[in-house]
């Protein structure tokens, strides 16, 4: 009993350095890159492969790169017509949020956040929600939901803490 708590007890610290060298490393990458100088390339080396590739108005195309379901950011990141960075931006926060109204669609809305940490299905209603680990400042974990309705259009959405937030993170 004694052995099994010392590993979940290290395995719970592993997670938790993990998190913070993400978010670290994170800072760093970031602090790399100088909007309308870091080009494409600069983006890729930093960040790597992007999650999804959006177009976006005039040219534009935008780099989803997401943390969830591990970290609690998740990037979107718009390279100009001109092979330039023009925006990096942290996008699951409380502004963000509010932008969410029902009739959006699904795709409106993972263009908007990300890939959500999670994914469900609800059978017998044909409802769906989807959830994004998110930090409100400082350090208080916490999930934004959103329930679709059998059409993929929101129907409405929530916030709460995050009941599996990582060791050292507030709840």
């Amino acid at each position: 009993m004694h052995i099994r708590r010392t590993r979940t007890g290290w395995r719970l610290a592993a997670c938790a350095l993990l998190w913070l060298a993400l978010a670290g490393c994170d800072a760093q990458r970031i602090s790399e890159l100088d909007e309308g100088v870091a080009t494409e390339a600069d983006v890729r080396a930093r960040f790597g492969v992007p999650e999804a590739i959006w177009d976006a108005p005039g040219g534009a195309r935008t780099l989803e790169y997401n943390r969830n379901p591990a970290g609690y950011q998740n990037y979107m990141i718009t390279i100009g017509p001109d092979g330039r960075m023009s925006a990096l931006r942290q996008v699951l926060n409380p502004a963000n949020f509010a932008k969410v109204k029902p009739g959006m669609s699904m795709e409106e809305l993972r263009r908007m956040l990300g890939k959500p940490a999670l994914q469900q299905r609800f059978g017998a209603s044909g409802e769906a929600s989807w959830e994004w680990r998110w930090m409100d400042p400082p350090n208080r974990a916490m999930l934004f939901i959103v329930w679709f309705d059998g059409d993929w259009r929101v129907a409405r959405t929530g916030m709460q803490e995050d009941p599996q937030a990582q060791p050292g993170v507030a709840k």
